[in-house]
């Protein structure tokens, strides 16, 4: 199997045009000129009202451990597009500069930066692929996961998404990112252990097919898993399948074994469901969980929401992100040698300058965020960007997969309602502070108070 990316590939997942530049910006000496570039996503997808911010702590660490090993330099040397006195640089090379970033979890918005990064033109220049892809897809699926878990409730979510991933890697991150989303549990093996992320599993069509009826299938999985026993019961029809997985139950009760759950896959979810319900609960078995899977999402669920249903399993859905499977995330330079810089182009604006983003709450509800320039004082609500790496060096601990899901969870009740709906957009609580719009008028931009959309897009109707 070809081998993944790791500490000796992850200088070479960058675009070729990173390292021309680089190879330009040296031969120009400009390669050490100080320079910031932020990470942000210039607007939400339809329907979408927030975003959850992930794989912060995977960019810190791949950019820490970011080196041009021999066998990169040897490839970049066969290619006859690099001098020798730039393959030398990159030989030696290491990021040591800073990166701010808000914490893994936190709930942002449009234009609102996810990390900063701080030092020469060269080396920040040539980690842009890398902390986009890090943190685009793992923020892309974990705001999915948000809006999978305000559909949910209180009732539990498990990714069930790992065979339908873009790949092995993207299945694990995909795991990690919706976990800290809101997901409860996780069908992937390897993210159970490179995580700790619970794992959930069932059985599939397969295993009763491999059975002489329903009936010896669901009694053998008890007796193999007597402590947590789920029955697939939609492979033939789905409420015989419940009274013979109500037979089965009590069978095995007998035994001393509990069955805990009957799962769902196919069909009228909430129709089945109630009939399932009614056919346990008639059988003595008001304690057997119904789990349901098959094509879910967000819309799906929320479908779902006065259904018997305990727990969901999504799959597709949510490791594609399928109704908005990227995020139009840029890594854009802000400042060059003291001086902010702005890009114009049509629908593309950048904000200019090194930024912060300060958060007002009122009663434990997000009351609005103020994008302002760094060193801005006067300025109302809690700054969001922390230090996170200086020199090149990390400067805290990873933080605990449970503590960013935590903030996740914390940071979605906070929304106002109008933010958590999920099938229209809302107006984001985000304004520009005074000298920052002011500066963004003096370098050739549009004052946010002139007609046109809100920060993060047109309310849709």
């Amino acid at each position: 199997m070809t081998a993944w990316v790791d500490d000796a590939s992850v200088a070479l997942v960058a675009d070729l045009y990173e390292l021309t530049m680089a190879a330009a910006y040296l031969e120009g000496g400009l390669d050490e000129t100080p320079a910031v570039f932020e990470v942000s996503v210039r607007s939400l997808p339809p329907e979408r009202n927030f975003l959850v911010a992930a794989g912060i702590e995977d960019s810190l660490s791949s950019l820490e451990s970011f080196r041009f090993d021999p066998g990169s330099i040897d490839y970049l040397a066969s290619l006859g597009r690099f001098d020798e006195a730039f393959l030398d640089v990159l030989a030696g090379f290491r990021f040591g500069g800073e990166v701010r970033a808000v914490r893994e979890g936190t709930v942002l918005f449009a234009q609102e930066p996810l990390l900063q990064v701080s030092g020469g033109l060269l080396e920040s220049q040539i980690a842009e692929t890398l902390l986009l892809t890090t943190a685009g897809f793992q923020t892309l699926i974990a705001s999915k996961a948000a809006r999978v878990r305000i559909a949910a409730g209180e009732r539990s979510v498990a990714d069930f998404g790992a065979r339908r991933a873009h790949g092995p890697d993207a299945a694990l991150k995909a795991a990690r990112a919706a976990f800290a989303g809101g997901a409860n549990a996780t069908s992937l093996v390897l993210a159970g252990r490179t995580y700790g992320i619970p794992v959930t599993g069932t059985m599939a069509h397969s295993y009763v097919l491999g059975h002489s009826s329903e009936f010896d299938a669901f009694v053998a999985y008890g007796r193999a898993f007597p402590r947590d026993a789920v029955f697939l019961i939609d492979t033939f029809d789905t409420v015989e399948g419940a009274r013979v997985a109500a037979r089965a139950a009590g069978a095995l009760a007998e035994e001393g074994i509990e069955v805990q759950a009957v799962r769902l896959d196919s069909g009228d979810l909430g129709d089945l469901a109630r009939r399932v319900r009614d056919v346990l609960d008639d059988a003595g078995f008001p304690g057997i969980r119904i789990l349901a899977s098959g094509g879910l999402d967000e819309h799906s669920i929320s479908a779902l929401r006065e259904s018997p249903i305990d727990g969901f399993g999504v799959g597709t859905q949510l490791t594609t992100s399928g109704d908005a499977p990227a995020l139009e995330i840029v890594y854009k330079l802000v400042e060059q040698r003291g001086a902010p810089r702005m890009k114009t182009s049509t629908g593309k604006l950048t904000l200019p300058g090194r930024k912060q983003v300060y958060r007002r709450t009122r009663e434990g509800r997000l009351a609005g965020d103020t994008i302002a320039l760094a060193g801005e004082t006067g300025l109302a609500g809690v700054p969001l960007l922390e230090t996170a790496m200086e020199d090149g060096r990390t400067v805290r601990p990873p933080e605990l997969l449970g503590t960013i899901r935590d903030r996740a969870l914390a940071g979605i009740a906070s929304l106002p309602d109008e933010l958590r709906r999920l099938d229209r957009r809302g107006t984001p609580p985000v304004r520009r502070s005074e000298r920052l719009d002011a500066l963004v008028v003096e370098l050739g931009g549009p004052s946010q108070d002139d007609p046109g959309p809100p920060i993060g897009g047109e309310p849709l109707d």
